[in-house]
């Protein structure tokens, strides 16, 4: 699909899922990081102003995006139950209007926790069409979701959502941090919620047991730097907002990533060989930008991930 299906909120029946750009897929169910076991009480939601009626709320968790005016709310993402009425109050300060729609940009429980929450309040949640399928088995081991935790709505390619001003754009990623990915663009306020295709504050994240690639990667990272003009403001999954100079520069390291690991693959070398060896020690500042620098067992864990993509990719 080539162009845009349009999604008008104002005219949504409950419960519809259009035969194209709202058939669901299927793919197999994978492991998603759990939720960090963490007194969630102290954890404190902080809105960002982005550009005009675009903000995201920092908290624990992924980058909630907002988008507030008189047709009401969207949010993006919704990190953990517990947070939910913190996020909701948070997202009060910014608009008395009522929230009408939830995207989640891929399917991982920091970005997918509260919908339970959010779907018992009447809000109805959009994803990709693998998002919900791999929701409705269960991640992680876990149990699969209820249903009011399921996206109501889903989509395979691109879907367009008319909201407060905005001809909203909403895209599939190639497979890259999840088969999940996508990413939401604003065009009048000029930004894109890239989701965890795209952090400030760790390694390139691939999720092989959800379907995520090195080279899917490196394909999205492309996709963002060329959808983002010169003044583009792009909110990352987790970390601080940026321009198109900070994605270029973490997807030419990853590329780089790409070519040494692979190159010790390629000679033999397992992923104990190759995690001891460190390869892209120098890449670091490229990809942690914000926040510490990664400790032992993120790096262990960074190349657990990267070297089985890469593994299976050869």
């Amino acid at each position: 699909m080539n162009r845009f299906a349009t999604l008008a909120l104002c005219t949504l029946p409950v419960g519809l899922l259009a035969s194209s750009a709202f058939a669901q897929g299927s793919a197999p169910a994978a492991a998603a990081p759990p939720a960090p076991a963490q007194d969630f009480s102290k954890v404190e939601i902080k809105p960002h102003q982005v550009a005009g009626n675009v903000y995201y709320l920092e908290g624990q968790g992924g980058n909630v995006g907002v988008l507030v005016g008189d047709d009401g709310v969207l949010m993006i993402d919704d990190q953990f139950a517990p947070l939910t009425d913190k996020i909701m109050a948070a997202v009060k300060k910014l608009s008395t209007k009522p929230v009408r729609l939830l995207v989640n940009t891929h399917v991982h429980g920091d970005h997918t926790g509260g919908n339970e929450n959010v779907g018992k309040l009447g809000i109805n949640i959009l994803a990709h069409d693998n998002v919900r399928v791999r929701l409705a088995k269960g991640v992680n081991g876990g149990a699969p979701s209820p249903a009011v935790a399921l996206p109501l709505m889903t989509f395979g390619d691109k879907v367009a959502l008319h909201l407060d001003g905005e001809d909203i754009q909403l895209g599939k990623f190639p497979p890259a941090h999840t088969d999940g990915d996508i990413y939401i663009r604003f065009p009048k306020a000029d930004v894109i919620h890239v989701g965890d295709v795209f952090r400030t504050v760790g390694y390139p994240g691939v999720d092989g047991g959800n379907g995520g690639t090195v080279k899917g990667t490196i394909a999205a990272l492309t996709m963002i730097v060329d959808m983002a003009g010169p003044n583009t403001k792009i909110i990352p999954g987790h970390g601080v907002v940026v321009s198109k100079a900070e994605v270029a520069a973490f997807r030419d390291a990853t590329v780089e990533a790409q070519k040494r690991v692979s190159a010790l693959i390629k000679q033999g070398m397992t992923l104990e060989q190759v995690t001891a060896a460190n390869p892209v020690a120098d890449l670091v500042p490229k990809f942690v930008t914000t926040g510490p620098a990664p400790d032992a067992a993120v790096t262990q864990r960074f190349y657990a991930q990267f070297y089985g993509a890469l593994k299976s990719e050869l």
